[in-house]
């Protein structure tokens, strides 16, 4: 259910020297969770777009904090994703 299992995923973003990923989707529980999970089991800085996310809850919220994944709005998100490209670009 994960986006990482048995996937060129990891190989792909490491290549690009991607490392954090921003997740959403459907049904909380089954595909976005598992990826989560996959991500921070490879060590990847992860942002989960809770607006965008639907089936979502507080217990799961608190767990996912409890693992250092930074829980935004897509507004949020949308600023930290300008904000860290304007940095990538500055430094190049």
């Amino acid at each position: 259910m994960g986006a990482f299992y048995n996937t060129v995923l990891e190989r792909h973003l490491h290549s690009l020297d991607v490392n954090s990923v921003v997740v959403c989707g459907c049904n909380f529980p089954n595909c976005p969770r598992t990826t989560i999970y996959e991500a921070s089991e490879r060590d990847f800085r992860i942002v989960l777009a809770d607006d965008a996310t639907s089936v979502i809850y507080d217990i799961a919220r608190q767990e996912l904090k409890n693992i250092g994944v930074s829980i935004m709005n897509t507004d949020e998100c949308i600023k930290w994703l300008r904000a860290s490209y304007s940095k990538v670009r500055d430094s190049q």
